[in-house]
């Protein structure tokens, strides 16, 4: 009950998608594990690297206290809607695989896409174009 939840929410295609963001988080998780007894540069490098993608992770306490929908909330889908360029998740979604969706210059049509902080402000919408009545064009020729 709880993935139909979390799919209606963030819009996913299938529970497949959940699937892979857990995945991905236990990821992340065991890695901060792993990490206890290293360095702290190098644990310091895999914060950062969490941070650049929307984590917000200072210790190894907060990696191991992510949640899959802490990851979801970076999908360009969600951001979309966040960001107020699209009305509804479902509308991102279509824009997203419908091409009309940039990323820093670049067509992304691939829902899943994880935004990093730094391309947020990069994310661009094609406009629609206006319907041109066929009259209209007789009359201007």
């Amino acid at each position: 009950m709880e993935e139909g939840q979390i799919k209606e929410e963030f819009g996913l295609k299938n529970k497949t998608e959940i699937w892979k963001t857990e995945a991905k988080v236990k990821e992340m998780r065991e890695r901060a594990k792993n990490l206890i007894s290293a360095p702290k540069e190098e644990q310091q490098k895999f914060f950062d690297r969490l941070n650049s993608i929307g984590l917000n992770v200072k210790s190894i306490g907060d990696v191991l206290a992510l949640d899959k929908k802490d990851y979801l909330q970076r999908r360009l889908q969600t951001v979309l809607v966040r960001k107020t360029l699209a009305r509804t998740i479902r509308e991102s979604r279509q824009l997203i695989v419908h091409k009309k969706v940039s990323v820093d210059g670049k067509v992304v049509n691939i829902p899943s896409y994880i935004v990093s902080t730094e391309l947020e402000d990069k994310i661009t919408v094609k406009a629609k174009k206006p319907a041109v009545k066929k009259e209209a064009e007789e009359v201007t020729q």
